[in-house]
């Protein structure tokens, strides 16, 4: 059973771990700031976590995810796409609804691995795909207080897959 409250919590908790400094240096060398938005407020409702700045002003914003391993200690490798967020008003999960955001970053904390999904490519995979791997992988419920959301698992290999699939476009021949 999850609470909301604890979630965000833990989600606070973690937005100050180091990690987020060492995946965005790896990710963006060039960046010179990140700015942390976790207060309740615009960022925050139109799914921005963080800011990524370069010299030039350039940002790019981040929703970030962290999944930590279950109470065995089993650390998931699949990356869990959230479809439904609150089933109880039909709310859209982060896959699906609009995002500001450019890009989720999706760390799994027991392998030390970060996914940056760029976020029109990643909706446009789950639009495309969504009836197949709710097949394939079904569709399981996260229990909290008064609602569920709703996840699909789906492995790196085959998401990253119908993301790149989504990059390239086909056109009529000149």
């Amino acid at each position: 059973m999850h609470d909301f409250n604890d979630s965000l919590a833990k989600s606070n908790l973690a937005s100050d771990m180091p990690i987020w400094a060492e995946i965005y240096k790896k990710a963006f060398p060039d960046m010179v700031a990140m700015v942390d938005h976790r207060q309740n407020g615009e960022h925050q409702k139109a799914g921005i976590d963080r800011s990524i700045i370069f010299e030039n002003s350039k940002q790019i914003l981040v929703d970030e995810k962290i999944r930590f391993p279950n109470q065995h200690g089993k650390s998931y490798s699949d990356i869990l796409l959230e479809h439904i967020s609150n089933d109880t008003k039909n709310l859209p999960g982060w896959v699906c609804k609009p995002l500001r955001a450019d890009y989720i970053c999706y760390a799994i904390s027991g392998l030390g691995i970060a996914y940056l999904l760029p976020v029109i490519q990643l909706q446009q995979a789950w639009k495309n795909n969504s009836e197949e791997w709710i097949k394939l992988y079904g569709s399981k419920p996260a229990k909290n207080t008064n609602y569920n959301t709703w996840n699909t698992p789906v492995t790196a290999p085959v998401l990253f897959a119908a993301i790149n699939d989504c990059l390239k476009i086909e056109f009529v021949k000149l």
